[in-house]
């Protein structure tokens, strides 16, 4: 009879080694789940044998098939066979168990350390980054600071570089100085001798602004007519562009022709001049037989500065200042702003390199200097007329009379023009040390190839076609003046017929 304490020490045995196989059983269970998502080496999923080699998950995973295959369910009564299935199974699973803990370790210590180094690449990702915003600001600070440095040059430099550009360009041709010759037919004009010719037609162009000055040219054309002569005063839009002014003088020129058979004398102020000189410039095969010679009075023929300083892109308020002018010219008087863009120095430039004037007609060219004496400031120009209109006013003599007088009179409307024009010349003077009337540099008003006329009066822009308010009668006035420019115009024509 065998001893019971073996059996129960076999049976104690058994029940440890039952309980073992079924904690290795539910823990195999979970490692085959887990193996899938076990990291891949070479194609394959990696587990680590006690031998220290490799074994794939799918030799593991065959090989434990071919070990249940072969019956490794645990019978009690045959004990060899499971025993060794069994302990093969265990060993299996032990490495897979091995494995997995083993490399979920390593790779937890692993990103562990790698902890910094992600932490240094953030911070230098992002030192980078804040690196280039700031340098993005730098620039765009840079450039905004270099963009005010250019505004406020190009504002400070204004027209220094454009005032006098005809008498530098060598392609322009020269002028002569007929002061002289203007200075002896003007006083023989105020001594009574007129010789103005009736045989021509006397077309007086208006300047800009001039729709709004109803006396603009009035008093010359007046002075004309009381000697018999036929003048006219052109019957433009001022404030349009020199272009279509310049077809619409081609008209009137033409008409004026037709009508009485003569040529035209053409006498052109401020931007009349300019005006005048494209049409003969664009139309002279139509006008050469028309126009028999133009009078440059005050013209900006090569620009102004006024026009260019106030227009000019790239400074300083510059569009806010060309939307204040578009309001001033488009909407207030219903004009163009390219009447005044074609009086800077760009555009002129540019139309007198296309179009310029004919050689053989006589050309004169009037300019003059303002005063800036403080006396100016109460110079008053006379400019228009304003009608009141009829108020009744009872009669005081009867008081039974139901009879009412009527009064009525033209009061004249005056402006003190020739005081702004005097701040102009001295702000032109100070400023570019340039002689002006106020509007136009006397470099700008002599034309290529002109007889150019410089008076000995000092006179502002506005003189030549608004009477003074308080006349000199020891000084020449502007009819007179004008009379002696069409005179020496004539001559000029003359003179140049005999050399032909």
């Amino acid at each position: 009879m065998e001893d019971p304490f073996l059996h129960l020490a076999s049976l104690s045995s058994y029940i440890a080694q039952q309980f073992v196989q079924f904690i290795e059983d539910l823990i195999c269970i979970d490692i085959f789940g887990w193996s899938e998502n076990l990291v891949g080496f070479g194609g394959q999923h990696v587990t680590f044998t006690s031998n220290r080699g490799y074994r794939s998950v799918h030799e593991a995973s065959s090989f434990s098939s071919r070990v249940s295959n072969q019956g490794t369910s645990l019978i009690i009564g045959d004990r060899s066979a499971s025993n060794l299935n069994d302990s093969l199974i265990v060993n299996s699973r032990l490495e897979i168990v091995r494995s997995n803990q083993s490399y979920g370790g390593f790779s937890l210590i692993f990103e562990g350390l790698m902890l910094p180094v992600y932490g240094l690449r953030f911070a230098w990702k992002l030192m980078v980054a804040s690196w280039r915003c700031f340098i993005s600001h730098i620039r765009c600070a840079l450039v905004r600071v270099q963009s005010v440095i250019s505004r406020v040059r190009k504002t400070l430099h204004g027209s220094s570089d454009d005032i006098g550009w005809m008498q530098r360009a060598p392609e322009m041709a020269p002028v002569v100085d007929g002061s002289a010759t203007f200075r002896e037919l003007l006083q023989d004009i105020r001594n009574g001798q007129h010789t103005l010719p009736d045989s021509f037609v006397y077309l007086l162009i208006p300047g800009f602004f001039s729709n709004h000055g109803p006396l603009y040219f009035v008093s010359t054309k007046k002075f004309f007519s009381k000697m018999g002569l036929t003048c006219h005063i052109a019957k433009i839009h001022s404030e349009a562009s020199v272009e279509q002014n310049a077809w619409e003088l081609k008209q009137y020129i033409e008409e004026l022709h037709w009508g009485s058979g003569k040529r035209v004398m053409l006498l052109g102020h401020s931007k009349g001049g300019v005006d005048a000189s494209a049409a003969l410039s664009k139309y002279w095969h139509e006008l050469k037989d028309k126009v028999a010679g133009l009078a440059f009075v005050q013209s900006p023929y090569g620009g102004t500065p006024v026009a260019s300083d106030i227009l000019r892109e790239g400074q300083i308020a510059d569009k806010e200042t060309r939307r204040i002018m578009e309001f001033l010219i488009c909407k207030l008087i219903k004009g163009d702003i390219r009447a005044l863009e074609d009086l800077t120095y760009e555009k002129r430039q540019e139309f007198i390199k296309n179009h310029k004037l004919p050689d053989d007609i006589p050309l004169i060219s009037f300019h003059s200097e303002a005063s800036i004496a403080l006396n100016v400031i109460a110079t008053m120009s006379h400019i228009a007329h304003a009608e009141l209109p009829w108020l009744p006013l009872p009669g005081f003599g009867d008081n039974d009379s139901a009879d009412v007088n009527q009064a009525g009179c033209k009061v004249p409307v005056i402006v003190p023009v020739s005081a702004g024009l005097a701040l102009c010349a001295l702000h032109l003077q100070l400023r570019y040390g340039e002689m002006s009337d106020g509007l136009v540099t006397c470099r700008d008003a002599e034309v290529p190839g002109s007889v150019v006329v410089k008076p000995d009066m000092k006179l502002d822009h506005a003189w030549m076609v608004y009477s003074s308010w308080k006349k000199d009668p020891n000084e020449p006035d502007a009819s007179e003046m004008c009379e002696a420019l069409l005179t020496m115009l004539v001559e000029l024509g003359k003179n140049r017929k005999k050399l032909c």
